[in-house]
């Protein structure tokens, strides 16, 4: 299960973080994107009522939702009962100083008009992401997606193994015998395995391919159901007996477990979809160096 797991989360990351956001740095604007609450628009008050006045700026219910999400990191750490005043003193921050600044003609610079067209650029990309993108990837997309990607999945091979370990080769061959002879294995393991699993009649639990050291490994899974070793196992640890009792395969991740990393790779599949075609419908002329 583990090894699956492993390979479908690396998939998913793969495609999070290499395909889309990674590549184009969104991944830390998308995450300052998250709303301060979870409740929609319909349940906050008028977005229109002006929450506080500093000098001549009015803040509204609407400046204080869009400041909450990009003060998200700030606020993450308020508790929640706190955040509303924490955000209501830093918008009093906010635009004093940009008050003060206006006052200077801070605002008149050639700088400072590059800098908003620059902020303008990354609001406008994040609105398209999140109306063009997000919002149009849907719940059947999502699962459409999960099950192309178990239906690339060979479900992996497990075995559940008890063993006698043993310091040298000619004891675990009389245990073999002993076995052979009908003796019961779980009671062998409790009198006469050195390994830690001995107490608890040698076993292992389940395991799949690459848990084990090769030798033992091999030895496993070429066993049946039901069956021992017919010859001691060397391994560093020293001789082996090893009985299956159990054979199956690891299951594959539920859909409620993966659904959320699936619905990022599917956002992030569409991010890069549209940035290559929007990349093909403008021109880019670069200046030569």
């Amino acid at each position: 299960m583990l090894a699956i797991r492993h390979s479908f989360a690396t998939l998913l990351l793969t495609g999070v973080l290499a395909v889309g956001f990674g590549q184009n740095g969104f991944a830390q604007d998308a995450s300052a994107e998250k709303p301060m609450e979870e409740k929609p628009m319909e349940a906050m008050a008028d977005p229109a009522a002006v929450v506080l006045t500093i000098g001549d700026t009015e803040v509204t219910e609407l400046d204080l939702t869009i400041a909450g999400e990009d003060f998200a990191e700030v606020l993450a750490e308020v508790p929640e009962n706190q955040k509303r005043e924490k955000l209501i003193e830093l918008m009093i921050d906010l635009h004093t100083f940009a008050q003060e600044a206006k006052a200077k003609n801070l605002d008149e610079s050639e700088t400072y008009a590059r800098r908003i067209k620059l902020m303008e650029a990354r609001a406008l990309r994040n609105a398209f992401f999140e109306q063009e993108i997000m919002e149009n990837v849907t719940d059947e997309d999502v699962k459409a997606r999960f099950d192309v990607e178990m239906a690339k999945i060979t479900p992996e091979v497990t075995v559940s193994a008890r063993h006698i370990l043993v310091a040298k080769e000619e004891e675990a061959k009389k245990i073999i015998e002993e076995l052979q002879g009908g003796a019961d294995f779980e009671a062998l393991a409790k009198d006469r395995s050195t390994g830690p699993s001995g107490p608890n009649g040698g076993d292992l639990g389940q395991f799949s391919k690459g848990q084990m050291v090769p030798a033992f490994e091999a030895a496993a899974f070429a066993l049946d159901a039901d069956s021992f070793t017919a010859e001691p196992v060397q391994t560093q640890f020293g001789w082996h007996i090893i009985q299956v009792y159990e054979k199956g395969s690891a299951p594959l991740p539920e859909f409620a477990q993966v659904e959320e990393q699936v619905r990022n790779l599917v956002i992030s599949e569409r991010f890069t979809e549209q940035l290559q075609a929007l990349r093909g419908k403008y021109e880019v002329k670069r200046a030569a160096e």
